[in-house]
Formats: C-alpha cells, structure tokens, sequence
C-alpha cells in the first residue's frame, strides 16, 4: 500500500555531518539529463512507480504508524486522480513523486490510512529527503491557488510543465508565470559574550530568536543585514558572513542565514516589529529562562552554533 522511506536515523547523520542541511533543504541526487523523459511517463498517475504527497488546507497526510510513511499511491486515495491536476516533485528511491491538492470530501475519506499534519508538527518526524518533498508541495500547491489569472491579460490561466510553471489560456497572450519565493535573511548578531535576540509580541511567552526580515527590492542580501537589524533593534553591525539556507514553506520564503559582529550595544526598537530585544549570555541561554525557536529553524542552528562557540 505504501513505500517505506528513510527513517529519521538514516538521514540525520548526513544533517549533523555538515551542521547546515537543514528540515526542508532536501539531501537528494537530481539527474537534469533524466528529466524530460521522466515528465513524459507521468501521464498515467496509476503508474507502479508513481507516489503523492497528498496535501489539504497547508497539512500534509501521513501515516499515523511508528514509522512515518509519507508516500501513497494514487489507488490508496479510491478516486480518480486527474493526471493534469498532479505537480511533479522529483525521483525518490526509484519512483516519481508528485503532489496533489485533495478537497474536503476527498480528505475526510482517508482516516483509515492517515491523518493531516501541521508541517510544522510533522517535520520533526521526517527525513530531510521526506521533509523536502513536503515543503515543495506545499509551496507549489500555494502558488498555483494564488496564480489563477494571468498579470498581463487577466485571463485563466492553466497549469503548464507539469506543475512546474502556470501558462496563460489566451491564445494571443500564452505569458508563462513561474513560482516566486520571498528571500529574507536571518541573522546572528554577537557582541564578545553575548548575542541579540528578540521577540515578536504574538511569540509564546519568554520566547526569543534571531533578527529577521525580508529583502527588498534592488537591496543587496548584506544590506538587508544591516537594514533590518537597526531598524528593528537600533544596533550597527559589520563583518557579515553567510552562513546557510532554508526553505520555510509558511508560505513560500527561503531562509538566507548570516552571523554578524555589533557595533554598537544600546538597543531602541525603531519599527516596532518586536516587543522587546536584549543581549544574553551563553550561560542566559544555557539557563533555561528563555525559550528558543523549535530545532528544525535555522534560527535555532544559528543560535546553537554560537552557543557551540562555531564563529
């Protein structure tokens, strides 16, 4: 009924190897001369070595056993799938995997075989192959919900490359559209003993993290740094370094990662973004009277890093 993918111990000593693959980054081969010609065999979604991520309001279906199965075959869903409508996602252990978008009927069908996770809940749980599909998913699936006419004619549009791309229906337009994702850094500022936090007011209480902020437009991703840091905590930093990435599938951002060295120690919250910004200690963080962000965050792998005495 399902395949079995790598459990969470096969994959995460690749993770920890490199102290940058991150939940949601993925950690599979890609073959681009293969390509094509697996796009031409999907045509039929009943294929033996077709499986789908199958995904309903955000939240991915999952087996509820011991081990996590993520994968289903298009026969487990017990209607049929509109080839047309599936979003190709990539080759895993020898079988094509695509998403597909089920509705409300469809998704209350299928409590016998799994239940609907919160990706947030459910990556913790996945290897980072598995939890890569599922961000892919649910970013695509996002984008063609919200892309439905065309920019420059305001005709339909339709899914085009399977799923890849949308292409306007207009014969005398055919303006091809592709997925956008929303770059915003996220950064690391230490001073000697101590590194910036802060926090957000809707955040759980006591709850801290990393300076973030998304890029603008012709800004530079350096200038983004120094930009969102004084506009939010009034601090002046240099000596930036990029330190890794992560897709955040909430709904479509890329996770670009800095650390950086203050320049200045008096914070004011310019923007009133946070509700409130500190410098904490190693032994501050080691106490247990903050909370940190959730361990699948790049923010939490740049805290720890710091914590790990890494830059």
């Amino acid at each position: 009924m399902f395949i079995n993918t790598p459990s969470k111990k096969t994959s995460n000593p690749t993770k920890e190897k490199t102290n940058k693959m991150h939940i949601f980054s993925g950690n599979y081969p890609y073959h681009p001369n293969s390509y094509q010609k697996k796009l031409n065999i999907i045509d039929n979604p009943y294929h033996k070595n077709h499986r789908f991520v199958f995904m309903h309001n955000g939240q991915c279906l999952a087996s509820v056993d011991t081990d996590v199965i993520l994968f289903f075959k298009a026969s487990d869903l017990k209607k049929e799938i509109n080839s047309s409508d599936c979003i190709f996602l990539g080759e895993f252990n020898d079988n094509l995997i695509f998403a597909h978008e089920l509705n409300k009927k469809e998704s209350g069908s299928l409590e016998k075989i799994g239940a609907f996770f919160n990706l947030r809940i459910l990556a913790g749980n996945l290897s980072i192959e598995e939890s890569n599909f599922v961000a892919k998913a649910a970013i695509l699936i996002d984008w063609h919900k919200n892309n439905k006419f065309c920019s420059k004619c305001a005709s339909k549009t339709k899914q085009n490359l399977r799923g890849q791309t949308r292409k306007c229906s207009n014969n005398k337009c055919e303006y091809q559209i592709f997925p956008k994702l929303n770059p915003a850094i996220i950064v690391l500022v230490m001073s000697k003993n101590h590194c910036l936090l802060g926090r957000q007011k809707n955040w759980p209480h006591k709850q801290f993290s990393t300076i973030a902020g998304f890029v603008e437009p012709a800004e530079s991703l350096e200038d983004t740094v120094v930009r969102e840091v004084f506009e939010e905590t009034n601090i002046r930093v240099s000596s930036i370094k990029y330190h890794s990435s992560q897709p955040w599938p909430f709904p479509s951002s890329l996770m670009l990662g800095f650390t950086a060295v203050a320049l200045s120690s008096k914070i004011k919250l310019n923007d009133n973004e946070l509700e409130e910004a500190d410098w904490f200690s190693r032994e501050d963080l080691a106490s247990g009277l903050i909370k940190l962000p959730p361990k699948l965050s790049i923010s939490r792998a740049l805290i720890n890093g710091w914590i790990n005495y890494k830059y």
